[in-house]
């Protein structure tokens, strides 16, 4: 009987690693190829493409993020690398611009995941987020201002303005972050850890790194 539970236990775990991988693949595609960038969103939508409704076989985000690595070396190997750097370069322009503010890049373009669906998501920080928009204004720059909620902490979360906008046909995502979180990250959703930020002059070495 041991052996007989152990036998069905061991096929239940491959089981369920096998339906994460085909959600974290198919997962991988619609963010490819469909433009979404929430991993919840999806992997549910994946999960139901696939068609199971169990949470439990759901993928980690960090599972989803590797397939899409995997999804555009294997089918976007041409475009993916060009698409990433054009963001990256506008991403170092957009710093310059708004250096006043010390942004610092954050997300897909930073971690190397951007393709041509992704925006260009920057962290710049002030204690009055008018004095950004009214830079943006200033200087002819059409936006539009959301509100998106951050993981400050395992226990704190906070609403923080975000201006959109669009520079050279590239879109960009300005979070507005009052001037002391410039210290510490809000917690990334993939690895629920502080997220990784560069600044300028990292963003620079970077694009020398890559050419």
């Amino acid at each position: 009987m041991h052996k007989t539970a152990g036998y069905h236990r061991i096929h239940a775990e491959g089981r369920s690693h096998q339906l994460r991988r085909r959600i974290a693949l198919e997962a991988a595609r619609l963010i490819s190829e469909h433009g979404i960038r929430d991993f919840r969103m999806a992997k549910r939508k994946a999960a139901q493409h696939i068609g199971v409704s169990d949470e439990g076989f759901l993928p980690r985000n960090r599972e989803i993020e590797e397939a899409l690595r995997e999804h555009q070396r294997l089918f976007r190997a041409d475009e993916q690398p060009h698409a990433l750097r054009t963001r990256r370069e506008a991403a170092r322009d957009a710093m310059h611009f708004l250096d006043r503010f010390e942004p610092r890049l954050v997300g897909a373009v930073l971690e190397g995941t951007a393709d041509t669906h992704s925006p260009v998501s920057l962290h710049v920080f002030d204690d009055s987020p008018e004095s950004v928009a009214g830079f943006l204004h200033d200087h002819g720059i059409a936006f539009e201002t959301r509100a998106r909620v951050f993981r400050l902490d395992r226990t704190r979360s906070g609403e923080f303005p975000v201006l959109l906008f669009t520079a050279d046909d590239v879109p960009m995502d300005v979070t507005v972050f009052p001037r002391d979180a410039l210290r510490q990250a809000p917690l990334d959703p993939v690895s629920e850890r502080p997220q990784q930020r560069a600044s300028l002059a990292q963003v620079e070495t970077l694009l020398t790194e890559t050419m």
